[in-house]
């Protein structure tokens, strides 16, 4: 019997980011299920698993809406031509039988995602661009076909699905799958005790400091400001530390003239995560937009104290008293994080058995599609 083809659509091949190790991951999972697999993409940065075939097609353009437009409809080309059993899209695609939303619709990232920035002029212009970039206009449209279309869609948590039911409200009723991500629990597990006294004092905390950590790529969207704010407000033994590979500078700023200057470090790019959440007592995310947080469900995964914000879809992990609903309240966020602290209620996190998470629920739906088409 021939073996089943399946074409995965990203632009990106990569083990870096959070929907391209996703990726990556399921590619690998189906290959060794026994299907033959392609993954259509722009471009590759990592060796493929075994089994898993590349077929490139470029991003070209001199602008993102003509780089997104090359992409989309070569893309389209490429499944055409491989004449697959099954196309599963991981992003913006023509055509697909499965659709993994991973990011939500983009009005509801407008709406909420804006709270990151003061009202005013600035906060005005920049959705005034978003609204006119030609970009947004094609997403827009790819958003409202994919939309309309019979393919199985699959939200990667139930905030997104929410979202996309109001952003689209013939979606009302439809069955729509929720499928959490899911950590590698092999490596985000909970240390040592040896291990976490050796973590912290790498970074010479005391058993009496209290060690705060976050990690994001958007600063702003994730509320890194008045996580900052949040801690000039509790006593000197509170620490921040920041992951993620952007210009810290305005927010360093920001941290020495509310005097905390010397308890915030940014950490850049930081490829020992287990690390930084192990020595950490407690994780914080006050994002304004977040389909579904990995970090939240790492840091989970390790054992530490989560408080995180109402919009952020993993947070449906957390209990009401560590969430959030305003990520702007500095005030409320360090009484919570002061609070979370004192209790030091950090434990090995136990996944649902009734929720569906990781990659196995993936290759049942796939399962379940095969056996429909027959």
């Amino acid at each position: 019997m021939n073996m089943k083809r399946i074409s995965l659509i990203l632009p990106r091949f990569s083990r870096y980011g959070g929907v391209e190790r996703f990726g990556y991951n399921l590619s690998a999972a189906l290959a060794a299920a026994g299907y033959s697999v392609d993954f259509i993409c722009a471009r590759a940065e990592d060796a493929p698993p075994q089994g898993v075939n590349i077929i490139k097609v470029g991003r070209y353009g001199f602008c993102r809406a003509g780089k997104l437009l090359w992409f989309v409809m070569a893309a389209e080309k490429a499944r055409k031509k491989g004449n697959y059993n099954l196309t599963i899209s991981l992003g913006k695609s023509l055509n697909q039988d499965i659709l993994r939303i991973g990011g939500g619709p983009l009005e509801s990232f407008w709406a909420l995602s804006k709270r990151a920035w003061p009202a005013g002029f600035a906060r005005s212009f920049k959705m005034f661009r978003r609204r006119t970039a030609l970009v947004n206009m094609i997403i827009k449209y790819i958003e409202r076909k994919q939309a309309a279309s019979n393919c199985r869609m699959v939200c990667v948590s139930h905030r997104v699905r929410d979202w996309m039911v109001d952003s689209h409200p013939s979606l009302s009723g439809r069955d729509i799958d929720v499928i959490y991500n899911k950590p590698d629990l092999s490596l985000f597990s909970p240390l040592s005790q040896e291990e976490r006294s050796l973590a912290r004092a790498e970074f010479s905390m005391s058993d009496n400091d209290v060690l705060i950590s976050t990690a994001t790529t958007n600063f702003a969207l994730k509320g890194v400001s008045f996580l900052i704010k949040a801690l000039a407000e509790l006593p000197a033994n509170y620490h921040l530390q920041v992951a993620g590979g952007r210009n810290p500078s305005k927010y360093i700023k920001l941290a020495e003239e509310l005097g905390v200057g010397e308890r915030v470090r940014f950490l850049g790019k930081v490829k020992d995560m287990p690390a930084l959440y192990g020595r950490s007592d407690l994780f914080v995310l006050p994002s304004f937009y977040d389909a579904c947080s990995n970090s939240v469900l790492e840091a989970l995964a390790c054992g530490i104290p989560v408080i995180s914000s109402r919009d952020n879809g993993s947070s449906y992990f957390l209990p009401d008293e560590k969430i959030i609903d305003d990520p702007s309240d500095y005030m409320k966020l360090a009484a919570m994080i002061r609070k979370v602290a004192a209790e030091n209620s950090g434990e090995a996190f136990e996944w649902p058995g009734d929720v569906p998470c990781g990659i196995e629920p993936y290759l049942e739906l796939v399962d379940q599609m095969f056996a429909g088409k027959k």
